[in-house]
């Protein structure tokens, strides 16, 4: 039995003009798509003629609470749905005055995640290792759907998305390697993929990411104000290929492939990015990243009619390696060297120093490991987006230093899995109560020994009135292939990189 549902009209700032007064809905919206589900309620909205009168109807499934129908305003109509437990399959139909309709088909309720970034979020699956082994568990996972933005750039906020490259879809071997010119990034499909073994309900991704690209174009111009960077404006790339421009812009990918999914409502985003500020505004990721994050986070929540949480989850992935990296993987998280902390609250972060593919036919820029980015992605999630106890997402992070005659002791948060390393910890040796920097003379700082919880670092190189600093994996290429000499005690969780000031700024 078929039984009215739809809740709030909110007016969208758009026109239909563009599509001569035809009835539809948005471009996201479609068949095999995941909504939202509750506690948080999904928006859908579309196009049709001014003063008309939409109903939405939901079939196939238990559905309760008919409201009244809304009229479309400004060539648009929207409506929110009831909270909807995970589950369906339903199909949604939009009727305009009882003479016309439309229909998606096949739709599920669970938790729709956005995966954005540059080019290793955009890696697709049939690049990975083990390749032909993950196209063909696609057929096992109907209920983890996927979605694709088109590249499209714009000068402009756009209220709806100028191009899809995937529809919604039941994910296939063949979408997921690049059939048919068709393609999906093998991060979020692998992060659906674990969440859906732990949650056992629909999930939905969207995928909105283009290679080559820094922060800055991902982010709006109140975010970029924020950073003083709204008027520095024009990243230049060292190569233009087809998939890349020559030039990024400001706010260009904002305008065009998140501004218009603001209506959507979702669970949370995981991000993969950061190469391309390696040497461009590096000393100001530290304000752009989180400040994209903060914006992103109140534009999906007011778009959304407050249904998108103000705070939702944001997981990302610590750059890899390549040249210039040490310093963009602090800055990722603002300067704390973990997520969450006081700056990034309601984070979670995936260390990847050490997933280095030097042998990448793709560029070692674009390692072909993302079976560990996509898992330690869902541990996070699973800790901070759902909650769950016992769930370790990070590495070990320093809680104590203490500096004496003829060592370090450097005490973690957690237990930990040492191997010998004569220079992964490096000693600021300096004259200066100063904070140290990269100019600063950097001495190796042996493992000398270990305890559960605790390493000591010689500081044979340095007297102890001259040891200014300490600092972790503060190199381009720190370790080898899940071989860095500090884990959790499981050996799954790398500790990320740090650095420390024995004085520190007084600002």
């Amino acid at each position: 039995m078929c039984q009215k549902i739809c809740l709030c009209f909110f007016t969208i700032l758009g026109s239909l003009y563009a599509y001569g007064g035809r009835f539809q809905f948005a471009s996201y919206y479609g068949d095999h798509m995941v909504l939202q589900k509750a506690p948080e309620r999904a928006v859908l909205w579309g196009y049709g003629p001014d003063d008309a009168e939409v109903t939405v109807f939901l079939s196939g499934g238990p559905v309760t609470n008919n409201t009244p129908t809304v009229s479309v305003a400004a060539g648009i109509w929207r409506v929110t749905l009831v909270p909807m437990e995970a589950g369906g399959p339903y199909n949604v139909t939009a009727v305009l005055q009882n003479n016309h309709s439309i229909t998606l088909t096949d739709v599920l309720f669970g938790d729709v995640w956005l995966c954005g970034g540059q080019s290793n979020m955009a890696f697709t699956t049939s690049q990975v290792f083990n390749a032909s082994e993950e196209l063909a568990l696609a057929s096992k996972f109907p209920q983890v759907r996927i979605f694709m933005a088109a590249l499209e750039q714009s000068d402009t906020e756009l209220t709806d998305l100028a191009g899809v490259e995937v529809p919604w879809s039941v994910p296939t071997a063949e979408l997921l390697g690049g059939g048919d010119f068709k393609h999906y990034s093998a991060v979020c499909w692998m992060f659906g993929r674990h969440l859906y073994k732990a949650l056992k309900y629909p999930i939905g991704l969207v995928t909105s990411c283009w290679g080559g690209t820094p922060v800055e174009t991902w982010s709006s111009p109140r975010a970029l104000q924020h950073c003083d960077l709204d008027r520095i404006n024009g990243f230049p790339m060292p190569f233009t290929p087809s998939m890349y421009l020559s030039v990024w812009t400001n706010s260009l990918l904002w305008n065009a492939m998140i501004h218009p999914l603001l209506n959507m409502t979702i669970k949370g985003a995981i991000w993969y990015q950061g190469e391309s500020n390696t040497d461009y505004h590096q000393k100001k990721y530290s304000c752009s990243f989180p400040s994209m994050i903060d914006d992103w986070r109140m534009a999906f929540h007011q778009s959304s009619g407050g249904q998108t949480a103000p705070d939702f989850p944001f997981g990302f992935v610590q750059a890899s390696l390549s040249e210039g990296f040490p310093n963009i993987r602090w800055h990722q998280t603002a300067d704390y060297g973990f997520a969450p902390n006081l700056r990034m609250k309601n984070t979670f972060m995936a260390v990847a120093m050490d997933l280095g593919d030097e042998m990448s036919p793709f560029g070692s820029i674009h390692p072909r490991d993302k079976q560990d980015v996509a898992y330690r992605l869902s541990l996070g999630a699973r800790a901070v987006a759902y909650g769950e106890e016992g769930v370790s997402f990070q590495g070990p992070f320093p809680k104590r230093v203490l500096v004496n005659d003829q060592y370090i002791n450097v005490t973690y948060d957690q237990r930990v899995s040492v191997t010998q390393s004569k220079d992964i910890f490096q000693i600021c040796c300096s004259v200066v109560r100063a904070p140290c920097d990269s100019l600063s003379l950097w001495v190796p700082a042996p493992i000398m020994q270990w305890g559960l919880s605790a390493i000591q670092v010689s500081t044979n190189y340095c007297s102890l009135n001259n040891v200014a600093g300490l600092r972790y994996a503060w190199r381009d290429w720190p370790c080898d292939f899940k071989a860095c000499p500090v884990y959790s005690a499981d050996g799954v969780l790398p500790a990320p990189p740090f650095t420390l000031n024995r004085w520190p700024d007084k600002q």
